[in-house]
Formats: C-alpha cells, sequence, structure tokens
C-alpha cells in the first residue's frame, strides 16, 4: 500500500478561486515548486496533516475545505511507494516560506506554467488551471 501525501492548493478564495500558492523548495529537488504539504502520519487524517503541514512548512493556519478530484481515485502518483491528494485551503494569514521553502508566488491560470514544478505536481496543473477563474 502506498504512502499518503497531502498538498494544499492554498487559494485566494474557495467558492470563486483565482489565485493559487506555489512554494519554491530548498531541498532536492531544490529549486522546483510545489503545492505545499507533505507526508500524512499514522492515524492522522488527511486535512489534519495539512494544516499540520501548513503551520510547519509556511507559518500559517489553513482551513481545509475539500479534494480535488483526481483522475485517478482521488489520488496522484508521485512513485511506487507515494501518492497523492491535492486539498482546496484557504487561510486569513500570510504565508511567510520557512525551512523547506525560500519563496512562494501566488499564481493566476495564466501564470501556473510560469514556474518550474515538481512532476508530480505538474500532473494536476491542467486540472487546477481548469477551475481557476479569471
Amino acid at each position: 500500500m502506498k504512502r499518503l501525501v497531502v498538498g494544499a492548493l492554498l487559494v485566494d478564495d474557495v467558492a470563486a478561486p483565482s489565485r493559487v500558492l506555489a512554494a519554491r523548495r530548498t531541498t532536492p529537488p531544490a529549486g522546483r515548486w510545489e503545492f505545499p504539504g507533505g507526508k500524512v502520519e499514522p492515524g492522522e487524517s488527511a486535512p489534519a496533516a495539512l494544516e499540520r503541514e501548513i503551520r510547519e512548512e509556511l507559518l500559517v493556519d489553513v482551513v481545509v475545505h475539500r479534494r480535488l478530484d483526481a483522475p485517478s481515485g482521488g489520488r496522484w502518483p508521485i512513485n511506487e511507494a507515494l501518492e497523492m491528494e491535492l486539498w482546496w485551503c484557504t487561510t486569513a494569514g500570510e504565508a511567510t516560506p520557512h525551512d523547506s521553502h525560500d519563496a512562494v508566488r501566488w499564481l493566476t491560470a495564466a501564470q501556473v506554467y510560469d514556474v518550474e514544478w515538481l512532476p508530480s505536481d505538474l500532473a494536476a496543473i491542467p486540472v487546477l488551471a481548469g477551475q481557476l477563474s479569471g
């Protein structure tokens, strides 16, 4: 069974999202962009893992709303051992890069291909871009 990784689709408005937050990694593969998040610990729910990971990585609290539909049972494959769920999230705070990231950037649908995504995250971009307004 594959281990679950969760990623935050941190958007400006969950009802009508126009921008999504991307975070640039400082650890290998450093310099690539991703949806912030991390591994779900044993006994932890996906939303709880996202809340914990975003607080650790971006020093901000998030509200986890719903999972993004994925083509393969709600999950995107990362490798032989990991698969990823992406969840719509919002925050009233300001995301601040910490430890594993050195920059964050808000991207519109027209800008989502302007950054060099991790391959696992790139697979979700067409689905995400189709749901961003503007």
